[in-house]
């Protein structure tokens, strides 16, 4: 039973108990490290001390302008110093943050200042039109909008501006801190390929905890240069931002993802760590020469965003990276679960490594837990063939979906949260996803990974990205189709891909069709399989 506090004395007070929050790493990282990088970008290099004031100042310019704890302060933002500040400053005022992918339609926008009761958005220039739009088609009281001007921009004149709103901010302003940890610090929406987005309310304790899980599992030390390839709209950067300043590190801003910005960051600004999904690795693998830039040390890389095939890690490896596959949601704050390093594969060859390094993984240290369990909610066996539904607990998921209650009792139905997502477990307890529930093909009963498709297309020579649908058939109810992007100057033919996957494939998982074609993205690179499923359906029409 434990000891009561009335026995013995003991009880939370201000001495021993403080609430856990993000906004603890930039106040102490500005007291120990004041004179320390830390935001690079363009002409703007932000100390500690400049970052933290900066945070006072906007903090306190927002409470001045209504904006009170609870209230909502959204952000139209690439990433850029103003985007990070903001992940410090609207907590700072004890609101909550809500980063808004800029990639959205006016009408999706719409919805988010709505459902989620923004009262101020910072809109970088570039979006003004989105936002502007937006406002147009929303329901209930619109947000303010101040434009954030970056460096190359011009004013609009229609707005008052980021660094105006600075200006009026005090620079030694106290922070709101959390009276307790399970306040909400951020509202991020989910993709919503169907129906309306679900808004995924973050706690200060699980950006907290899932912060310091990044940095253990990706074994940081002290002054990492971490660059912002994941947008920090995306899971709040994969709660990067918040990390970075636990080991007093650099955050380099990048706002174009290009090859040539990310050799140029790493070749000039020492970057050491980055994340991205698979399709930046394919996009730094097929650099032309002109872009790359040479470099002495390994930059460790976290992947997410989709099972990266082993032919993409094995040919990006050897240009200087160390590659760790994570797994998570936007429900998971990001990165939840790692594909750990194990002694034991240190003699694996090139293409074994891939393999294992291509393994969803285990929990990441501050999740309690992460399996894959049956229709009844069971675990399946550990032996690498029962299939199930990836399933997690602990303080590194989500509050639930806002003021959607019947939707967060699903998610988390039977005391674990529900991903979506079907893989199977290795006898060493090793996850491996083998398909969104939504993207396995049913083919005369069998079931396709589109997964393991995909991994064998990527090794052909001539392929740069693909995915794998089903496409109904009259005979066989699904049958596999492959959209395929080529590399820059490469030919093959269906016939050809076709004959390269029957040979390495059952023929029930052989693409029947291939199309050749550039692929939908998301702005974090996933490949928007929804369209092409509906792509594949008027193929059969046809």
């Amino acid at each position: 039973m434990g000891w009561l506090a009335d026995e013995t004395g003991l009880e939370k007070c201000a001495a021993n108990h403080v609430p856990l929050t993000p906004l603890s790493f930039l106040k102490r990282a500005a007291d120990i490290h004041a004179n320390r990088l830390a935001v690079v970008w363009k002409s703007t290099r932000l100390t500690y001390a400049a970052y933290a004031e900066q945070v006072s100042r906007l903090a306190s310019s927002l409470a001045r302008r209504g904006i009170a704890p609870g209230d909502v302060v959204a952000t139209l933002l690439p990433n850029i110093p103003p985007q990070a500040v903001a992940h410090f400053a609207v907590p700072a005022a004890g609101a909550i943050l809500n980063t808004i992918n800029t990639r959205l339609d006016a009408d999706t926008v719409a919805y988010i200042f709505g459902h989620a009761g923004a009262k101020i958005v910072l809109c970088d220039t570039a979006f003004l039109p989105l936002a502007e739009e937006a406002i147009k088609r929303m329901e209930g009281p619109a947000p303010q909008i101040i434009e954030v001007v970056d460096e190359g921009f011009t004013p609009s004149g229609h707005y008052l501006t980021y660094d105006a709103l600075l200006a009026e901010g005090d620079p030694s302003a106290p922070w709101v801190m959390p009276e307790d940890e399970w306040e909400s610090i951020a509202i991020n929406y989910t993709s919503g390929t169907t129906g309306r987005p679900k808004g995924v309310v973050y706690h200060h304790r699980g950006a907290y905890l899932s912060a310091t899980a990044n940095i253990l599992s990706w074994r940081m030390v002290l002054h990492p240069v971490y660059l912002t390839i994941v947008p920090l709209f995306h899971c709040n950067g994969w709660t990067h931002t918040w990390m970075t300043p636990i080991l007093a590190g650099t955050l380099v801003c990048c706002r174009d993802i290009t090859a040539k910005a990310i050799y140029d960051a790493i070749a000039d600004e020492g970057v050491t760590h980055f994340g991205g999904a698979p399709i930046v690795l394919n996009t730094i693998i097929n650099a032309p020469e002109t872009d790359r830039r040479p470099f002495s040390h390994i930059v460790e890389v976290f992947t997410a965003g989709a099972p990266p095939p082993a032919a993409t890690l094995a040919a990006f490896e050897p240009l200087g990276f160390n590659v760790t596959q994570v797994y998570g949601l936007t429900e998971t704050y990001g990165p939840a679960t790692e594909c750990t390093w194990r002694d034991e594969w240190d003699g694996a060859t090139k293409d074994d490594r891939a393999a294992y390094k291509a393994r969803t993984g285990v929990a990441m240290p501050m999740l309690e837990g992460a399996e894959v369990h049956d229709t009844n909610g069971n675990p399946v066996p550990r032996d690498g063939a029962h299939l199930g539904e990836i399933a997690m607990r602990g303080n590194m998921v989500m509050k639930g979906y806002y003021k959607n209650p019947q939707a967060t009792r699903e998610a988390f139905k039977g005391g674990w949260f529900r991903s979506g997502d079907i893989a199977f477990q290795h006898p060493d307890g090793y996850i491996k996803i083998t398909d969104r529930a939504k993207d396995i093909i049913i083919s005369g009963g069998e079931n396709v990974s589109s997964v393991e498709v995909e991994g064998v297309l990527m090794h052909h020579p001539a392929v740069l990205l693909c995915a794998v649908v089903a496409k109904p058939d009259e005979k066989w109810g699904e049958v596999p189709c492959a959209f395929v992007e080529l590399k820059p100057g490469q030919s093959v033919t269906e016939k050809d891909l076709i004959a390269f996957c029957r040979e390495r494939l059952a023929g029930f998982k052989t693409p029947k069709h291939v199309v050749f074609a550039d692929l939908p993205k998301t702005s974090t690179g996933k490949i928007q399989k929804f369209e092409l499923r509906a792509v594949a359906k008027l193929m059969e029409k046809a």
